[in-house]
């Protein structure tokens, strides 16, 4: 299995060898690609999953730093804290491949907890939204977290490239 995150069609496509497995339409930065720490942005190239949380948790449980805080996402919590950036679901925490591109210094993907995660249902997908990471719906997301394992490759592709 591999996955390729296609940045202007906002999806994200799940592959066996060359064969489409499933397509799913998900949201990735409001500030568009790039890879610097705190630029908001979603990190273009190769990467890997380097760890799945959220195993057999509800759906819409709050993460706070990769743990559940144990609070189950409603409109009601979401008004109480209306700043909040959303972490639902489940988490595939990624970690660059390409050095000085992705990974290490100022560019590292993993240190900027980039994450492929589920987000509130009133987000819009299709859009890009995020703070840098890629949001998907909560079925979507149980689903891509059931069939990948870590290590699993994911490239982020930028307009200038292929989608495939």
């Amino acid at each position: 299995m591999h996955i390729k995150i296609h940045i202007p069609s906002q999806t994200l496509s799940l592959y066996s060898g060359d064969k489409l497995i499933d397509r799913y339409s998900i949201s990735t930065a409001a500030h568009g690609a790039g890879e610097r720490l705190n630029s908001g942005k979603t990190p273009r190239g190769a990467h890997v999953i380097r760890a799945k949380i959220g195993a057999g948790m509800p759906i819409n449980t709050v993460f706070v730093g990769r743990r559940p805080t144990g609070e189950i996402y409603s409109r009601a919590l979401a008004e109480k804290a209306p700043k909040r950036d959303w972490i639902l679901t489940r988490i595939l925490w990624l970690s660059g491949l390409e050095v000085g591109k992705n990974r290490l210094g100022e560019c590292d993907t993993m240190r900027r907890y980039i994450y492929i995660h589920g987000c509130p249902d009133e987000c819009p997908m299709g859009t890009p939204q995020s703070h840098g990471c890629i949001r998907m719906r909560h079925d979507d997301v149980i689903a891509l977290f059931d069939r990948v394992e870590r290590g699993t490759r994911v490239d982020i592709l930028a307009e200038d490239e292929r989608r495939t």
